[in-house]
């Protein structure tokens, strides 16, 4: 049996977040011993701190939600994100750029994070499939391989859509065995987390993990 907690970043990314609810994460992170929390970067040493000695990693978000930041912004939020406890990245890709066929500047984007982060925290990127066309996927996932890249990442949450069955079984496909797959958006019960890793994803991305190992249906859009 598959042990999906053990693959559930556990997330809490809006705006209004309060200390409260970031403590509350941990807390049930720890309890069901999933593999991250994930965070804004305002909150990478608060949850830290409240995870230090566990097995929980701290993850974080690099260029969020747009991923319209400069290469530079993005790798000073990475070594900023690492000081202060982070030690998984999840970075937007500059979309804009992809959709120019700019691929350079692409790479040079993920670069840029890639190598803030050497041996010091895994970077995943998020491609925001809902925003891209099917050859827009693919190419996204070769640049991001050719970067260096520990994991592609389906969307932010926060755009005009999230993971779908078809994207991840289109990412692993185009990334092979290698490297990370992760679902994150509309992941909401154990049934959805399910048919994800059975698509190809080695990471789900989702505020509901505890609804998710309980077998509940949550209502958040995470």
């Amino acid at each position: 049996m598959v042990n999906i907690a053990g693959m559930i970043d556990h997330t809490a990314l809006k705006a209004d977040t309060t200390k409260e609810e970031i403590e509350t994460l941990c807390t049930e992170a720890k309890e069901y011993q999933f593999a991250s929390v994930c965070v804004n970067p305002t909150w990478v040493n608060t949850a830290a701190e409240l995870l230090a000695g566990t097995d929980v990693k701290v993850c974080t978000v690099i260029g969020f939600p747009l991923g319209a930041n400069t290469p530079e912004t993005k790798a000073f939020e990475t070594r900023n994100a690492i000081e202060n406890g982070a030690t998984e990245v999840d970075m937007v890709i500059n979309i804009g750029a992809l959709k120019d066929r700019n691929d350079e500047l692409v790479k040079q984007d993920i670069r840029a994070v890639v190598d803030a982060a050497k041996e010091k925290a895994l970077t995943k990127v998020i491609i925001e499939t809902s925003l891209l066309t099917q050859e827009e996927k693919v190419r996204a996932c070769k640049i991001a391989v050719e970067a260096g890249a520990n994991f592609v990442k389906t969307s932010t949450g926060f755009s005009t859509g999230g993971a779908t069955i078809e994207d991840i079984a289109l990412m692993r496909e185009t990334v092979g065995k290698e490297i990370g797959v992760k679902a994150s958006g509309g992941v909401r019960d154990t049934a959805g987390a399910e048919a994800m890793i059975n698509a190809g994803a080695t990471r789900i991305g989702a505020s509901a993990g505890v609804s998710i190992i309980k077998g509940e249906k949550a209502t958040s859009d995470y």
